[in-house]
């Protein structure tokens, strides 16, 4: 299972984040990656893992792991716990504020192990 956001021309290096013991079900959870917060989503129904920026860029919080899974218009999304716009999980691209978006990585399960992908 595996997410990817990079363009084919990027090379991409990856680096275990975590346990995939760590991983909460349709849910979820935050790891650290290089002193930045990440979001990481696993929808284990649909075989999908999402990794996105926790911060919340209406609020500056780190709030977005917290947040509920939805669908809108087709799209996969997370809602913000604080303001409740909802941030695509494919591109972190904010449905409501055209403006605000959140980093997103290629993500994915190696045995027992979540890696994230880095260009390089």
């Amino acid at each position: 299972m595996t997410r990817s956001s990079t363009s084919p021309q990027t090379a991409t290096q990856w680096r275990a984040l975590c346990a995939r013991a760590d991983l909460v079900a349709n849910s979820g959870v935050v790891a650290w990656l290089d002193g930045e917060q990440v979001a990481l989503f696993h929808l284990p129904s649909e075989e999908q893992l999402f990794a996105i920026a926790n911060r919340d860029p209406q609020s500056g919080a780190n709030v977005i792991g917290r947040g509920i899974i939805g669908q809108l218009k087709g799209e996969l999304v997370i809602a913000s716990p604080l303001y409740k716009q909802h941030f695509r999980l494919r591109d972190g691209q904010c449905v409501e504020y055209p403006d605000q978006q959140l980093q997103v990585w290629p993500v994915r399960l190696q045995g027992d192990q979540v890696e994230i992908g880095l260009a390089v």
